[in-house]
């Protein structure tokens, strides 16, 4: 309004207070969600361990609250093949990255993606098993 100083405030109008801001998304799980976009990553523990067994399996995060039931189907097949995993996330943010309900294990079917999911959740260094 012509004559009020910049910054003062208009009467009958409260000044809204800047809420504070979300913390950014976790890159890793911004990268699964992409990842799932483009068909390169699967969910669910029983399609983890077929995708294991067929060797088409490159990378497993498996979520730190699954059930003792579902960590039990999978670790031993991933440790006893070789392949790389990981046990980070809760289920519910494993999902809601991929655009589903909350899954117990993803597995990552692309070898470069793998690599680069390693690298993002271990802080920059390649590991076997992250827990």
């Amino acid at each position: 309004m012509p004559g009020r100083p910049p910054g003062d405030a208009v009467p009958g109008r409260e000044r809204a207070e800047s809420a504070p801001r979300p913390a950014p998304p976790d890159r890793a799980l911004r990268l699964l969600g992409m990842a799932t976009r483009a068909g390169a990553v699967i969910s669910g523990t029983d399609r983890v361990r077929e995708a294991a067994r067929a060797g088409t399996l490159r990378l497993a995060v498996m979520a730190s609250d699954a059930s003792d039931n579902s960590r039990g189907k999978l670790l031993p097949l991933l440790i006893a093949r070789g392949i790389s995993h990981v046990i980070r996330y809760e289920r519910n943010e494993l999902g809601a990255a991929i655009g589903r309900g909350p899954v117990s294990a993803v597995g990552v079917l692309d070898a470069a993606l793998a690599d680069r999911l390693l690298a993002l959740m271990s802080g920059g260094g390649g590991a076997q098993s992250i827990e």
